[in-house]
């Protein structure tokens, strides 16, 4: 795969998901979309053009990203699971998809997506 372009963005910080939007716009990709709940992703995903994700475990109001890290999967889009580390439990389906840990840098995050294309 070459390097992803169109990078969703899930996470209900809205201040984390500026942050990336930036990182991303800065590292010449583009977003996809944002979302901050399981159910807005998956409509975005439904959408088409998402090349990749970047999904922060743990949402708003109880819900974790499973699901939408299982549609993507099902697709065959490659996706970073973000993390505080504090307690995040990973689940065991996705354990081995590459981790990029809080507080983000714009270095970890392009280190992060050039791990998927390759």
């Amino acid at each position: 795969m070459t390097n992803p372009k169109n990078i969703l963005i899930v996470e209900d910080e809205p201040l984390i998901a500026m942050m990336l939007e930036d990182f991303l716009d800065a590292l010449d990709h583009q977003v996809a979309g944002t979302a901050d709940n399981v159910s807005a992703a998956l409509e975005l995903i439904g959408r088409g053009g998402v090349e990749a994700a970047i999904l922060d475990v743990n949402l708003r109001g109880g819900e974790q990203s499973w699901p939408i890290a299982d549609r993507l999967s099902e697709a065959g889009i490659p996706f970073v699971i973000a993390t505080g580390g504090s307690g995040d439990s990973i689940a065991d389906a996705h354990r081995a998809r590459p981790m990029l840990s809080k507080p983000f840098t714009m270095d970890t995050v392009e280190r992060a997506l050039a791990g998927l294309s390759g």
